[in-house]
């Protein structure tokens, strides 16, 4: 039974920290830094973290309005907000995919990505419904350290299922060693990483080589024969050593997206590989691996329908979005790297109620309206009494989901009183295409464009606040510009 890739998607943020302007920070301590200060880094934004841009890459793969019936929701990543309250789940309930599917988080292993694909692929071949793999990382690292210079935030997300799809399964292989080149312990913050070059000639260049001459072998295909080769690593010119020794053109050697977005921890395998499937053409091969305590090699092939089928953004897409952050304190600020006095205002309790949690999840963690039945009003929030003066029905009201649903700024403020940790407070009111309207926040706001009432809006899921008392943060659905309104 043939399975394979039916749907792919991507995610980056928005903001791009200029390299230059950490190494200038810390040039007093480490100018050895000046070396990786070229280009940009992909920096999510406060309110983004693992959960939300793997929705984030979920919704461009599946489509905002996407009626797929799955039988699981897989999260990779090592940086996830939850150690014990299930991380996929939270996806689920987002993308209104119901609760009759398998949620499950995969981490550990900076190859959790690939992995978690491995394993949905093994799933799918036994038959029933298609899985959703998602993977997204916001790693933190110390201050001046190589990792903070190279590392980015990023998600991706793959449909796979039965049937060739998009992109056809040839073969797989991993192999499982126990190579430390970093690890973090437990309740620790920070990885530790070890000598460079003890990870190239040690690991990469021998764990990986072995992992994916034996998928090109379960493939029944040669390295010459491979188009597209994704190795996620910061490391300069390890990529094009490997594909030497496997034989694989150089020409076949991806962008390993370094320049503009970094290396996306666990997620940045399956990064790479929505970014060649963007760009393959039937008949194309591509070899994605994932290295971390072993190597994971996964050998496809496009099929036709990769012409007609694209995400809706894209990896691709979402790199063109970028805009430069030259504030190194601001991502200090963003990732809880420096201590601040935040204010009075910060100082307000946060706890969450579970219980009300619970019962309005839909509504809250959903973006789920209503519906007249009656006279077709949508509005929001789902009330039993239509909110239509000329109707006014009770009981009436049907499901209607407005996370997907095109909208326009009706009026807004910029409050610089409220607390934000990223001042000014954006929030205001958005009215929604088909009915309906709802006071939000407004997130992701360029600078140099600002705010006017009439632009367009689209919902996207963040991070509503943090109870650092308690560990836990709330979600919800926030406004931002489109793409158009920002003059991309």
């Amino acid at each position: 039974m043939s399975v394979g890739i039916h749907a792919f998607g991507g995610y980056v943020p928005q903001l791009r920290l200029d390299r230059g302007s950490i190494a200038a920070a810390h040039a007093w301590f480490n100018p050895g830094l000046k070396g990786l200060a070229k280009g940009e880094r992909a920096m999510a934004n406060w309110d983004e973290d693992a959960i939300t841009m793997a929705v984030a890459a979920a919704r461009d793969c599946l489509g905002t309005a996407s009626t797929v019936e799955l039988g699981g929701v897989y999260l990779a990543s090592t940086s996830l907000p939850f150690q014990d309250r299930q991380n996929a789940g939270v996806i689920a309930e987002a993308l209104l995919l119901g609760s009759d599917l398998l949620t499950l988080d995969i981490a550990g292993s900076q190859r959790a990505g690939t992995s978690a694909l491995s394993a949905a692929l093994k799933m799918a071949a036994g038959g029933g419904k298609p899985i959703l793999v998602t993977a997204a990382e916001k790693r933190r690292a110390r201050a001046a350290s190589p990792i903070e210079m190279t590392t980015g935030d990023a998600g991706a997300a793959l449909l796979v299922g039965e049937g060739d799809g998009v992109a056809k399964l040839l073969g797989q292989h991993t192999k499982a060693v126990d190579f430390v080149d970093h690890y973090r312990g437990q309740d620790e913050a920070y990885d530790y990483t070890w000598e460079e070059r003890w990870i190239r000639d040690e690991g990469y260049m021998k764990l990986v080589p072995a992992a994916a001459e034996a998928a090109l072998q379960a493939a029944g295909v040669s390295g010459a024969d491979i188009n597209h080769f994704c190795f996620p690593a910061a490391m300069r010119r390890v990529a094009g050593g490997l594909a030497k020794k496997l034989g694989i053109a150089d020409e076949a050697v991806r962008d390993n997206l370094q320049a503009n977005l970094g290396e996306a921890g666990a997620a940045h395998g399956l990064v790479m590989l929505v970014h060649a499937l963007e760009e393959a053409a039937p008949g194309d091969k591509i070899l994605v691996t994932g290295f971390g305590q072993g190597c994971d090699a996964l050998v496809f092939e496009a099929t036709d329908a990769i012409k007609a089928t694209r995400p809706e953004v894209g990896v691709s897409g979402y790199l063109k979005r970028g805009l430069t952050e030259t504030n190194y304190n601001r991502y200090l600020a963003h990732n809880d790297l420096i201590e601040m006095e935040r204010g009075l205002r910060a100082e307000m309790d946060k706890q969450t109620g579970m219980t009300t949690l619970y019962r309005n999840k839909e509504m809250i963690l959903s973006l789920m309206g209503g519906k007249c039945s009656q006279c077709g009003t949508v509005q929001f929030p789902k009330t039993n009494v239509c909110v239509n003066p000329n109707c006014s029905a009770v009981g009436t009201q049907e499901d209607y989901p407005l996370s997907g649903a095109s909208a326009k700024l009706n009026s807004f403020t910029s409050d610089r009183l409220t607390y934000s940790p990223d001042p000014p407070a954006y929030y205001g009111m958005v009215q929604f295409e088909d009915g309906g309207r709802s006071m939000t926040d407004i997130t992701d706001v360029d600078p140099a464009v600002g705010l006017e009432v009439g632009m367009p809006m689209h919902l996207t899921f963040r991070v509503k606040d943090y109870d650092a008392k308690r560990g836990f943060r709330r979600y919800y659905w926030k406004a931002a510009p489109d793409a158009a309104a920002k003059g991309d």
